[in-house]
Order: C-alpha cells, then structure tokens, then sequence
C-alpha cells in the first residue's frame, strides 16, 4: 500500500483508448493520477 506522498509504481494497462504507460507519460512532465473504483461496473 502506498502512503500519503509516495511515488506510484510505473506500470502499463488497458484503458479505453489504449494501453496506458505511465512511465511514458512521466517523460512529458506531471501527471495526474486517479482512479474511479466503480466507473463503468454495475457495482
């Protein structure tokens, strides 16, 4: 588990417009990161 402050984890995954690639994206400056925990999921 990461903590307040903590750097995440580079990683690739699917998203809906193709494989995401943080460590890509990072190249070109800051990124947001956030996550939707039930978007798109009947929960």
């Amino acid at each position: 588990m990461l903590a307040v402050g903590d750097k995440a984890p580079l990683f690739v995954a699917s998203g809906s417009d193709g494989d995401v690639d943080l460590g890509a994206l990072l190249e070109s400056g800051p990124v947001v990161l956030y996550f939707f925990p039930r978007a798109l999921t009947p929960g």
